[in-house]
């Protein structure tokens, strides 16, 4: 199938086969189009957290919008985006970059030193708006590569970030929580949005050329 088939086909499943699981080869499959996603300047500001544990889901469900979802789904992935930028965490980025490239550590100092001072002179506040905002790329394209493998996603903000990161510790990784992407096989029966009609705005009103 091509991607846009893959994308025609996937929709936001309301009802998880709790008795389904996605396999780890596929799951990993997933997890690496997440990594392989592009961010500004390279920074990769967020990381992936993977729960499979049912009775970590059962403690993440206060809060959440549509908790038999997070129950009965195989996986919940949690993309938490650093609290804040640092000097210390660009440096560690490129020292990384550079060590992988067999460069010489330093040699993007030119560069880094500006980004330390633009995320220096903003609030934490505005960066991590700025880190959260990266991982909606990286939300994406692991949607797109659980439609390529036939396996369900459940996109949602629609839980509390505080709930969330205290049971996962991401206060003292430096992380929040910004969204969830639910993971497993849809329950055709009691999935009720499989039944309908994928609907969006037609491609001439959607689309504005100037």
């Amino acid at each position: 199938m091509s991607l846009i088939e893959d994308l025609k086909w996937r929709h936001a499943v309301k009802a998880y086969d709790s008795t389904k699981k996605v396999s780890e080869e596929d799951l990993n499959k997933i997890l690496e189009a997440a990594r392989l996603a592009p961010t500004s300047s390279g920074l990769q500001p967020f990381r992936v957290i993977v729960v499979e544990n049912q009775e970590l889901k059962e403690q993440m469900v206060k809060g959440a919008l549509n908790p038999e979802v997070m129950r009965d789904c195989s996986h919940v992935l949690v993309f938490a985006a650093w609290d804040n930028y640092s000097a210390e965490k660009i440096d560690k980025v490129y020292d990384y970059h550079t060590d992988v490239r067999e460069l010489p550590r330093g040699r993007f100092s030119s560069y880094t030193d500006q980004l330390k001072v633009i995320y220096g002179a903003q609030t934490a506040e505005e960066n991590f708006d700025h880190t959260a905002r990266q991982t909606y790329i990286a939300l994406g394209l692991a949607m797109a590569q659980a439609a390529e493998l036939k396996i369900d996603s459940t996109p949602a903000e629609g839980f509390s970030n505080e709930v969330v990161d205290e049971i996962l510790g991401l206060k003292e990784l430096g992380l929040k929580s910004v969204t969830l992407l639910y993971l497993g096989y849809r329950d055709a029966e009691n999935d009720w949005l499989s039944k309908m009609k994928k609907v969006r705005i037609p491609m001439d009103e959607f689309i504005i050329k100037k």
